[in-house]
């Protein structure tokens, strides 16, 4: 039976910290272990800490006297592991029932894999949507495609808590980033492909990512134009580190920064159908994708964004706002379906 060690940080979130471990710990077909590092919260972690440690064998404690950050905290606990797989979850996250014993089924039978998905649910509340439950087999992409998939589109498959690592995968790669607060994960993963194949889950859900006000996503690290510069270094750091095995690398570089800038353009048309020019960043995207891309001049999309900034005096006409809203919804739910369907763009 493989062993798998979770790994949970945890910052002032006792509140979620009892059901997430439970979460973990109710796992079956794999031998679970679990390592909670409370990163000197103030709230009420510590207690529930001592009370999962005495009831459960399975559990380990690590109480830090001073907070050391978010990465710092990940990479110690890697450090520690020595199982065969193992699996960060934020304290207000949750793995789904047979989560671990899918993703390990999947790296045991092929052992070129180095990091496992699949899909998770967004929580917002208490209540828990119902999973999917059917398991219909798994897709193996190699490391190199996965990432050329990611360049071309510029965008992280990954989410989060819904992953599985390969211990010796990770121990190689030597953990997160600390100069890169908010995508140290997309450049991880990145690496992790650099050197193997990646796996996907079919089917069956595999946890679930919570979403709530006081996330990193919504507060330190919020902003379109700060995410769209991170997923920048994370493909620079990920690409350009020297485990990277991959031979067409400059190659990678091009596309994702196409990818990227005209992400930024098409954000800025859609800023401009809503009348919002005058308090969104504008100028700063325009500039972003300029530098990543300078042949964006030459695209169609630049142009129309140029004639939108010339003839802008307010919003544009409400019938044909809503028309462009409406033919990019649609198009971002089938970008959606497809990644719910096969975890890429």
């Amino acid at each position: 039976m493989a062993c798998v060690q979770v790994i949970i940080p945890c910052y002032n979130y006792g509140r979620y910290l009892h059901l997430c471990a439970l979460s973990a710990l109710s796992q079956t077909g794999v031998d679970v272990k679990v390592l909670i590092i409370d990163d000197k919260s103030s709230d009420n972690t510590p207690e529930i800490c001592d009370k999962l440690s005495s009831e459960d064998a399975r559990v380990s404690v690590i109480r830090h006297e001073v907070n050391r950050g978010h990465i710092a905290t990940y990479n110690e606990g890697i450090g520690l592991t020595t199982s065969d797989y193992l699996v960060l979850l934020s304290a207000d996250d949750l793995l789904i029932p047979g989560a671990l014993a899918r993703a390990a089924a999947l790296m045991n039978h092929n052992p070129s894999v180095g990091l496992v998905y699949g899909n998770p649910i967004s929580l917002y509340g208490s209540l828990l949507p119902r999973p999917r439950q059917d398991d219909t087999g798994w897709t193996i992409w190699s490391g190199r495609d996965w990432v050329e998939r990611m360049c071309l589109t510029g965008k992280n498959f990954i989410v989060n808590p819904e992953v599985m690592m390969r211990t010796s995968v990770q121990h190689r790669l030597k953990g997160y980033k600390s100069s890169l607060p908010h995508s140290a994960d997309m450049e991880l993963w990145l690496r992790a492909a650099a050197i193997s194949d990646v796996g996907h889950l079919n089917g069956a859900d595999q946890a679930y990512y919570r979403i709530h006000e006081a996330s990193m996503q919504r507060t330190v690290h919020a902003g379109y134009l700060y995410d769209l510069k991170a997923r920048r270094d994370a493909f620079r750091s990920a690409l350009e580190d020297p485990v990277c095995e991959l031979s067409n690398i400059e190659t990678l570089l091009e596309n994702a920064n196409r990818a990227l800038a005209l992400t930024a353009l098409r954000h800025v048309f859609s800023i401009l159908d809503a009348g919002r020019a005058e308090s969104e960043p504008v100028g700063e995207l325009l500039d972003f994708a300029l530098d990543l891309y300078p042949e964006i001049k030459a695209t169609r999309l630049w142009h129309r964004v140029q004639s939108a900034l010339r003839a802008k005096s307010g919003p544009i006409p409400l019938s044909l706002a809503k028309l462009r809203t409406v033919m990019r919804k649609l198009d971002d739910r089938k970008q959606w379906r497809h990644w719910y369907r096969t975890g890429v763009y």
